[in-house]
């Protein structure tokens, strides 16, 4: 039956090139007043590009962009704003040395207007933040942020402009379950309301929960489409990866020493960030410990520890059975601490470098990547191109500036330079983030494979699905506290969305 609610977006023929790669081919789809449409496919589908190109950060090749039955000038951000249509973006456009408040109105007053109308807009924020569950500092600068509260004030930044189309990229990445739930309800009033909403994610309950119709792009191309009340995700699965798809299934663990031990812990805060608060945590061989929470409640200083970028103020730190007197990247790096950092662009790469350069970056001093100081460059290329395959990096080549990958294909480069090297000790932070259904079950078995292979796998992450599906025991921080370890399956998602809360904590004591 055909919808018959007012066209407020439509695409037709949008196709764009990056050389000899087609990353859109002849896409084109229409979104109504008051509709959720959700956007699925692999890493690589086009999906970043398409919604670039809506936005006016990128001009396509050939088609058009119709905002509320007019057209959309190309390559025109300001354009689209000025249209209605708003966006979270998969990686953050802040900058880092404004503050929450600064960043939400730039753009949004002329600049021979005085002043930025502080008072006015903290009021303002501070509704949309309490409205949406989005807590965030409104005066807090940017660079002190986390990960997770950077999406916040993206979020937050588009609210703020009055959007009538908003485009969400893994928008609940940061929630509890409790405030995901809270945010689709506001997000269903809005639409009651007539806002018109992309939704991006690859978490196929959340498409379920709040979509109404589903696109699925594959190799750039329209693969599918579907009301969401006629699938599941199962069929959602299989159409973005064009093949049935299995779910990892970890067996039975089988806990060893601890490699990594921590004895009331603390770290000293860093900016709006909590540091370590007497946190004892021990991470064996065998053995994936999941650690769930809000984000910026201290998985930041946790994971900063076990990768040697800080070191404890306070309690007893050991490596296989070792007190540890002098800690750093290089000590980590020694001690076999595989890292797979939270911001693959911030910490995991270097833009500018090529595939090759940064599948090396932390080894290429070593043989065989390394001899007599000079670089040997072929056995680096090897690697890489071991990795691009084994991984399934798609891209131009392994001579390829790595800024020129999506996020996720980014993120396979990633994760095999850190399991390519057989750690003892892997620090999985976020590591499916951005990650579509296939290569996340990739992923999530290789880290199951490491574990089975005497590997202590501590897995960092906002999903509560993937927490409770690969952690053997899992615990949760808030305000830089650790909870007691639980073993799987003996807690809900509700139960820990407690814990993550903070209540948890309070009735323990």
């Amino acid at each position: 039956m055909p919808d018959l609610r007012p066209v407020v977006l439509k695409l037709e023929g949008i196709t764009k090139r990056f050389g000899t790669l087609t990353a859109n081919d002849a896409i084109g789809f229409a979104l109504h007043k008051g509709e959720v449409l959700a956007l699925l496919g692999e890493n690589g589908a086009g999906k970043t590009t398409l919604m670039n190109i809506l936005f006016g950060h990128y001009t396509a090749d050939a088609g058009t962009v119709e905002v509320m039955g007019q057209a959309l000038p190309p390559g025109q951000p300001g354009a689209a704003l000025a249209a209605g249509v708003g966006m979270v973006h998969q990686h953050f456009t802040l900058a880092g040395n404004l503050t929450v408040t600064e960043n939400i109105l730039i753009g949004t007053r002329p600049l021979w207007r005085g002043g930025l109308g502080r008072a006015e807009a903290r009021a303002r924020i501070a509704a949309l933040s309490r409205d949406f569950g989005l807590a965030v500092h409104p005066e807090a600068k940017v660079r002190t942020l986390s990960v997770g509260e950077c999406q916040r004030v993206e979020i937050l930044k588009a609210l703020y402009r009055d959007a009538r189309v908003l485009i969400l990229d893994e928008p609940t990445a940061v929630l509890t379950p409790q405030e995901t739930d809270a945010l689709f309800a506001t997000l269903k009033k809005a639409v009651a309301q007539g806002l018109s909403i992309i939704f991006i994610s690859h978490k196929l309950h959340e498409v379920m929960a709040v979509s109404d119709r589903v696109i699925v792009l594959r190799h750039g191309r329209v693969a599918g489409e579907v009301a969401t009340a006629d699938t599941d995700r199962h069929r959602l699965a299989e159409m973005m990866v064009g093949a049935e798809v299995r779910l990892p299934a970890p067996s039975l663990a089988r806990p060893g020493a601890a490699l990594m031990e921590l004895d009331a812990v603390s770290t000293p805060p860093e900016g709006t960030r909590p540091g370590l608060k007497s946190v004892s945590l021990a991470l064996r061989a065998g053995q994936i410990t999941g650690l769930a929470g809000v984000s910026g409640n201290g998985q930041g200083a946790l994971a900063d520890l076990v990768s040697g970028l800080v070191a404890p103020s306070a309690g007893r730190f050991e490596v296989a059975g070792a007190r540890v007197e002098r800690w750093s990247p290089r000590a980590a790096l020694q001690a076999g601490v595989g890292r797979i950092p939270e911001d693959r662009h911030a910490t995991g790469s270097i833009a500018d470098f090529t595939l090759t350069e940064n599948a090396v970056l932390e080894d290429y001093a070593r043989p065989p990547y390394s001899r007599r100081g000079w670089m040997n460059w072929r056995a680096a290329r090897a690697h890489a191109e071991k990795i691009i395959k084994d991984y399934d990096v798609r891209c131009p080549g392994s001579e390829a500036r790595i800024r020129l990958l999506s996020g996720g294909n980014m993120q396979k480069l990633i994760l095999g330079r850190a399991l390519e090297t057989a750690p003892r000790i892997i620090l999985a932070n976020q590591p499916v983030r951005g990650l579509d259904i296939g290569a996340l079950t990739y992923v999530q078995d290789r880290l199951i494979a490491a574990r089975d292979g005497g590997a202590a796998v501590l897995l960092i992450s906002e999903d509560l699905d993937e927490i409770l599906a690969l952690s053997d025991v899992i615990h949760v921080m808030s305000e830089g506290r650790l909870s007691p370890g639980f073993p799987r399956g003996t807690k809900t998602p509700a139960e820990l969305g407690v814990w993550m809360a903070g209540q948890g904590f309070d009735h323990a004591a």
